[in-house]
């Protein structure tokens, strides 16, 4: 029997409060396996807090992001939506669980009353360091009447974390998060209820740090960037059970001071004294308050919140060649340290400096350039305490320990790791009978998890930590494979058409635009600036949401617009491009410096985004003169390309995998011929230059593996997967990584660290591979956006034995696992497929250019496997020894 598993609004978590919708679109998955289901109506019934009952049924398929069918919300309004619905042989499903939604605060007049409220004397200890400060409200509710509702509706200039009667308010960390501050800043929304009484004094207090707002941020170490001061917004509404409202927001009647934090720093961390935590040495002071003018800038959140996810145990404690304590967590991570207790002297001061890696036996702080990534507890020695620090966070896997009180010797049991990020809903998994494939797959699910902390950034512990759209670009199908990505980065895409409005249609490297007149910022560059086009097609074909294709077409054409041209309409070749960045070949202090010629990578991608654009232009319908515009560029386009770059038989000017690599997977080799002939060359250039190394950048790691696919040498890319030496993808793995890394030889074979100035140890960048472990090793990919159609094509190799993958849909979990059996010298591969109700699957097995069309339910099949030629072997000059085989058994490293 078909059920109804989840339903949730927009893009939200289930039961989310304080959405910014008034006309939420409806979602639901389903649960079940009867064969080629498939819904026919569906009903929607909502539920008002009068009890007021109200229902609408429709005939129709759709069960991802229908229409709002009631009178729209209005604000602070909360519902209970249920659904059920009708499908093959006249089935009807049970009415589901009911979905709580409750709109925010939707106009700006709904804040009235609160004004933005400022310590009244600065608060900048040194130049670019703000002291964070605590905001105090008293008051008393009426007595007579029970609390029917409350709400706390806030924000802050700054980071903020609230309590109410010493109780802290909500799971979220480091809120608001990081929006284009002078244009969108986002606003929570708490239910707070449980922690009021009529008739009982309640006080409100509200942590302030820097964050993002005014505090030090990036390499240049900018601060104040979008004020100088913290400050707070917030709104208590409370409504009694005789139908009064007490309305308390921020004004003069506040109070600040500081509190037992003396500093919380993004990069530098926290130090914390217990001494300044007695009441009897704060000093409390009026507040100023400031303009309203914010308050038009105030939106409810797209996405999930940064939360803890996760605890670790320390999995060891070291002591360095220079008697220094560490901890080792095993695992390299995003969040901090929490002590669950400690006791010492007043005035005992500890220490703890977080690190990725160990260089030598110490820890390697090299690579964090400025960051301190420094958290300091000073103790009160009034009694044992527990402690971790806020308003921060590092990324790391060891911690050196300083300061630690010798009458308590430190223990395993003392410390434990917070895992934090953005708290988005896990869709994606990847196995296979390979353990260095599955701890490299492992490997990226972490580094997209350190990297996902409100904003995509390219690395977590450093002094940079920014949104660079490049990173996102080209590893947009891995993640939004792995979680659902969509209202996290729906709410970044929206700040990153702020950033390219005001320059002027470019989008700019990093997202929010903090660099200034830094360099490159705000130029025009192909693969970053495409993400204007390339990211929201990537979450329309995971999520099925045309709405995203609507809001941003615009700014897709603001981007191609802004695109300096030659006379050809390629690139105008003026200056120098990022383009297909850290190609492995490009010295260490010269990232840029790669074999692929830059403008070939430019050009490539800019028939490419193109053909996006007019993809887009037909799905939405676009005027006929607008469609017939875009094809004819990329007509045009790809014939300036192929001038300029291909020889007739096939042949790129540019010698390298990332050129054959683009030129294959963007269709820009004209005829049949060609395509052969390039890939032909493309596995000459790995079996004999790189003898199956990694050759490519930022611009052709993402592609390589799926061109070689498109023109039948996966064995050859199944090669490169599998190679161990450096550069590979398996060689961190060897190393012990537990990330991956921005380089590919971030470590050396020697234990050293790259000498290079831009080092990081967990950069999800490089892992868009795992798109390829997707599509092609499992086979699983949509073909229909929001996966209402998807296919099943493995393609097994590299000798493995078996693979699974599943992608939780909107619609269900879709599901493949495939193995190969033995029956003597014949093998078989066994193919197992589970396909959602409401969906459709097509299935092509291996050695059948066939395609088998099924519905829902679970399918099974059996057929003969001839498997590729394996192991590939490289091209060997005269006179030199073979290659060594890839061994049958892979050796998974001591340190898992």
């Amino acid at each position: 029997m078909v059920r109804i598993a989840r339903v949730w609004a927009e893009h939200h978590e289930p039961d989310t409060i304080g959405i910014g919708e008034a006309r939420p679109r409806i979602s639901w998955s389903f649960a079940g396996d009867e064969e080629n289901w498939e819904q026919t109506k569906y009903e929607v019934e909502i539920k008002h807090d009068d009890g007021k009952l109200s229902s609408v049924t429709i005939e129709s398929s759709q069960s991802r992001l229908v229409p709002w069918p009631f009178q729209p919300l209005s604000s602070r309004e909360r519902v209970e939506v249920r659904v059920r619905v009708g499908g093959t042989a006249n089935s009807c499903s049970d009415w589901s669980s009911p979905l709580v939604i409750e709109a925010g605060l939707l106009r700006s007049d709904d804040w009235s009353g609160c004004q933005l409220i400022e310590p009244s004397q600065s608060t900048e200890t040194v130049p670019g360091k703000h002291r964070p400060v605590i905001f105090r409200r008293l008051l008393v509710l009426p007595e007579g009447a029970a609390v029917k509702r409350a709400r706390l509706y806030i924000t802050a200039h700054g980071i903020y974390e609230a309590h109410i009667n010493g109780s802290r308010i909500g799971d979220q960390l480091l809120a608001p998060g990081w929006t284009s501050y002078q244009e969108r800043l986002t606003y929570q929304t708490y239910e707070i209820e449980p922690q009021l009484l009529a008739g009982q004094q309640i006080q409100i207090d509200v942590d302030v740090a820097e964050g993002w707002f005014c505090g030090s941020l990036a390499f240049l170490r900018k601060h104040n960037l979008y004020g100088f001061r913290m400050g707070l917004i917030a709104l208590m509404l409370v409504e009694l059970d005789d139908g009064t409202i007490v309305r308390t927001g921020t004004d003069a009647e506040w109070v600040w001071a500081h509190g037992p934090m003396v500093e919380a720093g993004l990069l530098d961390g926290v130090t914390y004294d217990a001494r300044e935590g007695h009441s009897a040495r704060t000093v409390w002071k009026s507040v100023q308050t400031g303009s309203d003018y914010c308050i038009t800038r105030l939106t409810a959140p797209d996405g999930p919140p940064i939360r803890q996810t996760q605890e670790l145990a320390v999995r060891e404690i070291i002591t360095s060649p220079s008697g220094k304590t560490i901890l080792d967590f095993g695992q390299n991570f995003v969040g901090w340290v929490r002590l669950r207790s400690v006791s010492g002297p007043a005035g005992t001061t500890i220490r703890f400096r977080h690190a990725e890696v160990l260089e030598d036996g110490e820890i390697g702080v090299r690579p964090l350039r400025s960051a301190k990534c420094l958290d300091t507890l000073i103790i009160d020695g009034a009694a044992p305490i527990s402690w971790e620090p806020k308003f921060t966070f590092h990324g790391f896997r060891y911690v050196e320990v300083d300061g630690w009180p010798a009458a308590c010797p430190l223990t395993v049991e003392d410390i434990v790791g917070v895992v934090i990020h953005s708290d988005m809903r896990r869709t994606g998994h990847f196995r296979c009978s390979n353990p260095l494939l599955n701890r490299l797959h492992e490997n990226i699910v972490w580094s997209m998890r350190g990297n996902f902390v409100g904003i995509p950034t390219d690395c977590p512990q450093r002094d940079e930590r920014l949104g660079w759209t490049g990173d996102i670009n080209m590893f947009a199908d891995t993640a939004s494979f792995l979680f659902d990505v969509s209202g996290m980065l729906s709410s970044w895409m929206k700040d990153m058409m702020v950033e390219q409005n005001a320059a002027n249609g470019v989008v700019p490297l990093v997202i929010p635009y903090i660099l200034g007149d830094f360099g490159p910022g705000k130029s025009a560059e192909a693969v970053w600036g495409d993400v204007a086009a390339m990211l929201p097609w990537a979450l329309y074909v995971t999520s099925g949401d045309i709405e995203l294709l609507q809001r941003h077409y615009q700014s897709m054409k603001d981007w191609l617009n802004a695109i300096p041209r030659s006379a050809s309409g390629l690139w105008k070749q003026a200056g120098h491009k990022l383009a297909d960045w850290l190609d492995p070949s490009a010295p260490a202090d010269d990232p840029s410096n790669a074999m692929t010629d830059m403008y070939l990578v430019c050009d490539a991608f800019l028939v490419h985004v193109t053909t996006l654009v007019a993809r887009v232009a037909a799905t939405l319908n676009a005027p006929p003169e607008e469609q017939a515009f875009y094809k004819k560029q990329i007509a045009d386009l790809r014939d300036a390309f192929a001038h300029e770059y291909i020889t007739p038989s096939g042949r790129l000017a540019c010698d390298t995998q990332t050129a054959y690599a683009l030129a294959i997977q963007f269709k820009l080799l004209s005829t049949p011929e060609q395509q052969s002939h390039a890939a032909e060359h493309l596995s000459l250039l790995i079996r004999q230059r790189s003898r199956f190394k990694i050759a490519t950048g930022f611009a052709g790691t993402p592609y390589l593996g799926h061109a070689l696919t498109k023109v039948g040498k996966s064995n050859v890319f199944y090669r490169m997967l599998l190679h161990r030496e450096c550069p590979s993808w398996l060689y961190p793995v060897t190393m012990g990584a537990t990330t991956v890394w921005e380089r590919w030889d971030s470590m050396l074979p020697d234990g050293r660290i790259n000498p290079g100035d831009m080092t990081s140890f967990n950069h999800y960048a490089l892992g868009a591979v795992a798109s390829w472990m997707h599509r092609t090793i499992a086979g699983l990919e949509p073909v229909e956006p929001g996966w209402r159609v998807f296919r099943v094509e493995p393609v097994p190799g590299g000798n493995l034995q078996w693979a699974e993958a599943e992608y939780r849909s909107v619609y269900g979990d879709c599901r493949v696992r495939w193995e190969i059996k033995r029956e003597g010298k014949q093998q078989r591969l066994w193919l197992e497929v589970v396909v959602p109700p409401n969906t459709k699957c097509q299935v092509c097995l291996p050695g059948s250019l066939d395609l088998i069309v099924v519905g829902s339910g679970q399918r099974t099949w059996e057929v003969d496997y001839h498997p590729q030629e394996w192991p590939v072997r490289a091209l060997q000059p005269p006179f030199r020894p073979p290659d060594d085989i890839l061994p049958e058994n892979e050796v998974v490293p001591h340190e898992w």
